[in-house]
């Protein structure tokens, strides 16, 4: 398993980097529900304006969207709304299919937001790095990293297991065509 990791906060550093050196010096062997992940600093520092069409797209019947592209948008600017807390990940593996989550994927991810009960998030569980769903019991006591693939079991975070949700995932990117 193959972990990258950039450190992207000044709030967080001493925390990441106690994270990074247990990653280091720890026996990285992914379980069969894991998915390897590299994680990437989010560059916010340049705009890269493009084109954007103000009329909806209907996904009906179609219609000249290029008579009505007089604005422009930055994905910056849309989709990172704390910057010094963002970064991505590019996903490899199938547990996460069914959501819409695919191998080879780019996920947003802020660790500014705390996680809440059905969040998709990023976690580091006993040793390992995954994306999954975080779901928890209604007293706290217990939680779940629930795959979206049926032929993943969902797996149960306690008190006895070394666990950090890294950060909440945002935006999913994936290409319709590879």
């Amino acid at each position: 398993m193959v972990v990258i990791i950039i450190l992207h906060s000044a709030f967080s550093i001493l925390h990441e980097v106690r994270l990074q050196l247990y990653v280091l010096n720890s026996n990285l062997s992914a379980p069969n529900n894991s998915m390897k992940l590299q994680l990437f600093k989010a560059k916010t520092d340049s705009r890269v304006p493009i084109p954007y069409a103000t009329s909806e797209v209907k996904a009906g019947f179609p219609s000249p969207a290029q008579d009505y592209m007089s604005e422009e948008i930055d994905l910056n600017i849309e989709l990172i709304h704390n910057r010094e807390a963002t970064f991505y990940v590019r996903v490899s593996g199938d547990s996460m299919t069914d959501a819409g989550i695919f191998d080879g994927d780019l996920a947003v991810v802020d660790k500014s937001l705390e996680a809440s009960d059905g969040d998709f998030v990023i976690a580091f569980i006993d040793g390992d790095f995954t994306i999954k769903q975080f779901q928890r019991d209604a007293d706290g006591q217990r939680g779940w990293l629930v795959p979206w693939n049926k032929r993943y079991p969902r797996i149960e975070v306690n008190a006895s297991n070394q666990f950090v949700i890294w950060g909440v995932v945002t935006y999913v990117i994936h290409a319709l065509k590879r």
